[in-house]
């Protein structure tokens, strides 16, 4: 989003699951790119994760995530964002993907973000919900449903190729999953960026860094193919409404 952002291409909607909900009400909230990426910085683990032996299903409650979205949004619920954003989840009984565009902001990023055996699942109005990733780690059409024209899909998921050696049989077999999960909806996309992550997440600070580091490089190393993208797609870039 910040080298998009510096490359003035403008973002009318965001969908995003996980980490990527997360960024994405905050973007909805009308913080810029830059300052999205500022506060990413700030504190650490503990700022977002409240680990407990009590947690239901999990050994990381939540609430903190929550709290910490809702704290910097003033309590706004997702429709009175100024920006457009769709938060995806998972129905943790029918693991069907659910789309979140109303109600408490901070419950919607933590229901997305609540990986299964790691954060406590959320329920909302007798429905429970986990990880949006488990059903669909890219959802390119929602966006469409929503009326995008020209749909960017960033994929941070390592391919099944890059798989280490020493990688469990339930990390490999995860990898493979949303791999078949995400081709056919790239495929449904106007452009994609793939920025690989470290293959092992961790909520430890250098796991962030690392992967900002390679986002913004595999953007800009994809930006003057994005450009021509959108120019044959008859979207223009406005340099003087974002200077």
């Amino acid at each position: 989003m910040k080298m998009l952002d510096e490359a003035c291409i403008d973002i009318d909607l965001v969908v995003g699951s996980s980490v990527g909900s997360l960024l994405g009400v905050f973007w909805a909230s009308g913080l810029s790119a830059v300052e999205i990426d500022q506060l990413s910085r700030t504190g650490g683990p503990l700022s977002l994760f409240d680990p407990t032996p009590f947690a239901d299903r999990g050994w990381i409650r939540g609430s903190k995530l929550q709290n910490f979205v809702n704290d910097r949004l003033d309590n706004k619920p997702l429709e009175e964002l100024p920006r457009r954003v769709i938060v995806v989840t998972t129905d943790r009984t029918n693991k069907e993907t659910r789309y979140i565009t109303t109600g408490n902001s901070g419950v919607a990023v933590r229901a997305s973000s609540a990986v299964p055996g790691v954060i406590s699942p959320v329920g909302i109005n007798g429905v429970e919900y986990e990880d949006g990733d488990v059903s669909a780690p890219l959802a390119v059409t929602a966006a469409r449903a929503a009326g995008a024209k020209f749909v960017i899909a960033v994929n941070v998921y390592p391919k099944p190729e890059s798989i280490p050696e020493d990688a469990s049989d339930k990390n490999k077999s995860g990898v493979i999953r949303r791999a078949r999960q995400i081709e056919p909806q790239a495929a449904l996309a106007d452009f994609v960026i793939h920025a690989e992550t470290p293959f092992y997440a961790s909520p430890r600070k250098r796991f962030f860094n690392a992967s900002r580091d390679v986002g913004e490089q595999v953007a800009l190393e994809n930006l003057a193919a994005l450009k021509i993208a959108l120019q044959e797609q008859g979207v223009t870039i406005d340099r003087f409404s974002c200077n």
